[in-house]
């Protein structure tokens, strides 16, 4: 009986440390963490939380916030250049999300082989991602520029002419998506991580199955990086609901508001017309808009996702 209870007092004292232990384990993650609690809460919490308040009201900088309830929302969805900017930057997530997603697996494949230069041919494809988007918009501006442009002069050569790229009122969205070929660098890292990570065994096993490498690469490959792939189109589709550096360097949302993104929509409403209050109301609707965009896209790939377990979605 007096084992039992050595036993019975060890176990508690052993919990009692456990608990101690965790208690003083949690604290210190609140310590840590606290910086960055305190600059979201400051810099982020605060602000999100005073444009929900903005967005029901009239608000011009200079004078008081006056409280007008839904009327931001309900002119905002009568509003043509509303529907204008919605439509432009649906448009431009259409092309640019698969032609990103596309390239820059391509890329990863490529750069996933083992050659020699490996290390300098990655550091060449990424290098583009990390320099500012106003210095790539003014390049892009000046290769694809109508007059003097480099693509143009080159496509002289095969007998194509004039195209108008941004001063174009059917090319200019493409221009833009064109561009996205010198920001890929961070998708095709990620790609690339998910490829050096796949087990040899699957690809060794479906090579003795007779599989091409070609085969392989749709039926092994595409399956086991899938959760990587709608990671991708996840963070390409809220990206390109927030273009606006390259729209206000080259065109300004023109030709005939053909390039009037969403966002630049936004900033046109807040630091050019003052109206603080409808801008918060169009910030409000933008994240909506992606919220269901995210949502819908976690629900469609449960029948197209592969996470190891048939259960769980995929084939």
């Amino acid at each position: 009986m007096s084992i039992q209870m050595k036993t019975t007092s060890k176990i508690k004292a052993r919990k009692q440390r456990r608990g101690l232990s965790e208690r003083q384990e949690e604290r210190m993650f609140w310590v840590f963490i606290s910086p960055w609690v305190i600059g979201f809460l400051a810099f982020s919490g605060g602000p999100i939380l005073i444009s929900l308040f903005l967005s029901f009201t009239k608000y011009d900088v200079m004078s008081a916030p006056v409280f007008v309830g839904l009327k931001n929302f309900i002119d905002l969805f009568q509003d043509p250049l509303f529907y204008k900017s919605l439509g432009v930057t649906l448009y431009y997530t259409v092309l640019s999300v698969p032609f990103d997603i596309i390239l820059a697996l391509l890329l990863a494949v490529l750069l996933n082989q083992k050659v020699k230069g490996q290390a300098l041919f990655r550091t060449i494809f990424y290098a583009p991602s990390i320099i500012s988007g106003v210095a790539i918009s003014f390049l892009w501006s000046w290769l694809l520029n109508p007059i003097f442009g480099v693509v143009n002069y080159l496509l002289s050569f095969i007998g194509v002419h004039g195209i108008l790229w941004f001063s174009g009122i059917h090319t200019v969205v493409p221009s833009f998506v064109l561009m996205t070929v010198t920001s890929i660098g961070g998708t095709m890292i990620i790609f690339l991580a998910s490829l050096q990570s796949l087990p040899s065994d699957v690809y060794e096993a479906a090579a003795l199955d007779g599989a091409s490498k070609f085969s392989q690469f749709l039926k092994v490959t595409i399956p086991l990086i899938s959760p990587v792939i709608l990671f991708n189109v996840i963070i390409g589709i809220i990206n390109s609901f927030q273009v606006f550096t390259q729209a206000y360097v080259i065109t300004q949302g023109g030709p005939n508001y053909n390039s009037y993104f969403y966002v630049y929509y936004l900033f046109d409403t807040a630091f050019n017309q003052f109206r603080m209050g409808y801008a918060s109301a169009q910030a409000w609707i933008l994240f909506i808009i992606v919220a269901l965009l995210t949502f819908l896209s976690l629900h469609v790939s449960k029948k197209y996702v592969y996470y190891g377990d048939s259960s769980q979605g995929g084939n």
